[in-house]
This record gives structure tokens, sequence and C-alpha cells, in this order.
């Protein structure tokens, strides 16, 4: 695989595996410094950004354990995602930043020791409300964590001697990436949902003992003193506010709403602020150009049902399906393996065709993908029920993310393809932040209704009834004995989830739309 075929698939894996800023500061590095110590960079930036991939991709499979142990409703898992997913997406860009003012190894080890003793925390959080705050702890430490790895390694080695050295990243990350989500389910089946965070600990060690002892320090010596502060606090209180709107409007009334309000007043002011800025988080101007904007809004509406509908699929799978924790996480791996295998065909097709056409095909097979999702019922085998939906899901997105990329470097001067490809990637995480909280509310009103139509055939006492609708906010995890309840509960999950998937079809159908924007030839 050529270079520039190789770092497009790393850009991009870097998001479906949740790892979204590290081509920025890759891009952003200054010129390369003593690669003498090579190797051992190469150990802690691979191992850093295993905690950082495992932690993303095998939460989602504990969700129903630590659900059933914390009696933990379906807004509180949300929220167990959420909370890292907003500090992450809103201090990215800014801990990218940091590392080029400050040293790139030394905000590097902040963050990891940051993720760490978050990661401890989360494994002995006694309760759902500790386990989310110390969530929101973990995405401080990723965000600056994550822009520090690719940096670190372009700092560290000759341009010559990179290309490779990403490529061994690459590699190790995919790998990573496949293997965690069935890591993480036998850890859960095996074990405990504690081990998921637990399993960070040894991991860090290793890669603070190594980046003290071989690690060299670097930073970008051009880059200006000032930092966006003003602007890092207000998307996180506008991001946080809107997310807080949409999990909670289910119980939280009008006030609630008048919260969202505010987050999108926030937000309002954010813009301003970055228009002001000597030296913003978001810089507005990329937005003059057509296929930039055209490419975020794309990755908008591609990475939002890609998210949302995959919050909600483990919780199917084990809680309605009645699939393993283990069986849960393996099922996305034929979807990882064809990403992987796909990455360099379809690099080629922006080299034939430019970048619109498979933007407008790749958002159309994978909103096929998603459809397929709403097909099965209770019951079945995977290879009939799910697997279809997977690879034609994992083909839409293969078509996709390569070109993406490129479309996204291509709009903008080669001195702004950092901050370009930062922005792109904090507006696929913004995505999945939203996504995950607006069809919480979807599911659970699809829910409620299709379970008061069935319970109202069914004739139960009243107190049996009190008990149901107490619990009705922990969805398929709701406790029944009675089988004709326990039949209601998971056929009323399928039809808000299918409310979902069918949402998800639309807005990858419009991201298809979307794709006009960008010009024909624009990255040929």
């Amino acid at each position: 695989m050529s270079t520039k075929r190789r770092n497009v698939f790393v850009q991009r894996m870097t998001i479906l595996i949740k790892s979204p800023c590290e081509e920025l500061a890759a891009r952003t590095a200054p010129a390369a410094q003593q690669s003498c110590r090579g190797p051992w960079v190469l150990v802690a930036t691979i191992l850093a950004s295993t905690m950082v991939f495992i932690d993303g991709t095998v939460v989602n499979v504990a969700l129903p354990a630590l659900q059933a142990a914390l009696h933990a409703r379906v807004q509180d898992m949300q929220w167990v995602v959420e909370s890292y997913a907003l500090l992450l997406a809103s201090l990215l860009l800014l801990g990218g930043s940091l590392g080029d003012l400050y040293g790139r190894r030394k905000v590097f080890v902040c963050g990891v020791l940051l993720f760490v003793t978050a990661s401890a925390w989360c494994g002995f959080a006694p309760s759902i409300t500790s386990l989310i705050l110390a969530r929101g702890l973990q995405g401080v430490g990723a965000a600056l964590l994550v822009p520090g790895s690719l940096a670190i390694i372009s700092a560290s080695y000759s341009e010559s001697e990179r290309g490779r050295a990403i490529g061994t990243w690459s590699g190790f990350t995919a790998i990573t990436a496949a293997i965690g989500p069935v890591l993480g389910g036998w850890l859960v089946q095996n074990g405990s949902w504690r081990w998921v965070f637990f399993i960070n600990l040894p991991l860090a060690l290793i890669v603070l003992l190594v980046t003290l002892w071989r690690v060299p320090e670097s930073r970008n010596d051009k880059v200006s003193g000032t930092l966006d502060w003003p602007g890092a606090i207000l998307a996180t209180c506008g991001l946080g506010a809107i997310t807080y709107a949409l999990i909670e409007a289910p119980a939280g009334g009008l006030v609630v709403w008048i919260l969202g309000l505010v987050g999108l007043g926030i937000l309002g002011g954010f813009l301003v602020v970055e228009a002001r800025s000597p030296s913003p988080m978001v810089s507005l101007h990329l937005f003059r150009s057509r296929d930039f904007s055209g490419a975020n809004l794309l990755t908008f509406l591609l990475y939002a049902p890609f998210s949302g509908i995959l919050f909600f699929f483990p919780l199917d799978l084990i809680q309605v399906q009645h699939y393993s924790s283990t069986q849960a996480g393996a099922a996305l791996l034929p979807f990882i393996l064809l990403i992987f295998v796909l990455s360099r065909w379809s690099g080629g097709l922006v080299t034939r065709y430019g970048a619109r056409l498979p933007l407008t095909i790749g958002p159309l097979v994978a909103a096929s993908g998603f459809a397929l999702f709403a097909r099965p019922g209770i019951g079945g085998s995977y290879w009939v029920t799910y697997f279809p939906a997977v690879m034609v899901m994992g083909l839409g997105m293969a078509i996709s993310v390569a070109p993406l990329t490129t479309a996204v470097m291509e709009s903008v001067s080669s001195n702004e393809a950092g901050v370009a490809s930062g922005v792109n990637n904090a507006v696929s995480r913004i995505a999945g932040l939203l996504a995950v909280a607006a069809f919480g509310l979807i599911l659970t009103a699809g829910f409620n209704r299709a379970l008061d139509k069935s319970l109202s055939q069914i004739q139960l006492p009243p107190d049996a009834r009190r008990s149901i609708d107490m619990d009705r906010s922990k969805l398929a995890g709701l406790q029944t004995n009675d089988p004709r309840v326990r039949h209601a509960v998971d056929q009323a999950f399928l039809s808000g989830y299918r409310d979902v998937i069918w949402i998800a079809v639309g807005l990858a159908l419009l991201g298809a739309v979307g794709a006009q924007m960008i010009r024909p030839k624009a990255v040929l």
C-alpha cells in the first residue's frame, strides 16, 4: 500500500474507531527530530491508542450488564457514552494546541494519567452517577492523549521513515479495533463489566514508563501562544445543554427544552467568538469553500445515523435477541474487516472518478445497509438476520470514508490541511454525540407507544402494571417474569428501534444529496 493511501486509511479508521483528531496533530507537527528512539515511540503510541480504541469500542457491549448491575435507565446509559463523547468532541482541538504549545510528550503524559485515573474510577464506580462523572474525566484525558500519538510519531521520525512508522501504527490499531469488542464481550461474559475499564491500567503503566524513558519531547515553536479557552468553554456548554435536553426530554418537561434553546444560543455565541478570535479553535473561513462545507455536511449526515444505530445495536442483540456479550462483541467484526480490506480500493475511486461520485453512491449503499437492520424480528441465525445488514453497511462506509477524507483535505490549501482535518473529525464526533441523544428520545417514544398498545390487550393486576410503568425507562432491560409482558417489551423495543433505523436511512439519503455540493472534478 502506498504511503498516501495508507495515510488515507489511517485518517478514516480513526473516526470509525473513535479516535478523531490524531491526523490533525500529525499534519501540524514540525520537522522530524531524532529517530533513534523510534521503536519505543511506536510502542508508547500504539499502546496509548489501544487504550482509547478498546474503550471506544467495547463500552457499548458492556451497557446491558452495567444497566442490570447499577439499575440504570436508558438515559443513564446514554450519559455513560455521552459524557465521554461530549468532552472529547469539545476539547480535542484544544488538546492538540496544548501539545504544540507546551510539549507533545508532556501533554500526552498528562492525558494518559487522567485517562487511567478515570478508568480506575469507572471500574470501582459504586453508582451510575459516579460512572458518568468518571467517563467525563476519561473524555478530558482522551482529548489530551488522542492528538499526541501521530504527532509524536511525526516528530520522532524522518520524512523518509515516517510513512512506514505510520503504517505500522495503523496495522496494530486496526487489529485492536477488530479484537476490542470481542475481548470486551468476553470480559463482560466471564468476569464483570468493570474489567472493560480495568484493562486500561496495565496498558497505561507501560505507556507511561516507555514515554518518560524513551520518547523525546517536541513542540511547534511557530504556534501562537494564545489558546482559545473561550471557544472551548462555549462549545462544551452549548453542546452539553443540547445533549442534556435531548436525553432528559422524556421526563424533564418544559424546563429541559428551554435549556436546549439556551444551548443553541450558546453555540451561536461560540460562532461569534470564533469569528473574532485571533487564534480560533475552529477557522470559520474554511467553510467558504463549497467542497469543504459539502464534505462536512456529508460527514454529519453519514456519521450521525451510523453512531446512533450502533449505540442501540448491542442492546438489541443482548437484551432482545439473547446473544452472549462475546457474540454481541463479534457481531460487527465483519464490518471492521471489510473497511480494512477495501480501504485501498476505495482510495483509488477518488483518483479514477473524483470524490463526488463515490460520495453519492457510498451513502446510498450505507442507507440500504441501515434499512436491513429493520428486517429481523426476534430470533433467527445471525448469518440470516444481521450479517447482511453489517456487510452492506460496511460496503457503503468503505466506499465513502477515503473519498470523504480526500474531499476535505483537497478543499483547502496545504498549510490549512491539518486544521481542516481536525474540524472534520470534530464534526464526525459531534454527529455521534447528538445522534445518540436524539435517537434515544425517538426510540423511547416509539417503545412507550408500542408497549402501551400491547399492554392494553393483556389483563394485568394494577400492581403489576404500576411496576412495569415504573421500570419502562429501562426499555428492553425491564425485568419481568411474565412471558406475555416479556414478549411485549421485546416487540416494543424493536418498534422503537425501527423508528430510529428509518430516520437513519433518511439522514444517509440526505447525505447523498449533500454530496452534490462537492464539485465533480475537485479532487482528481
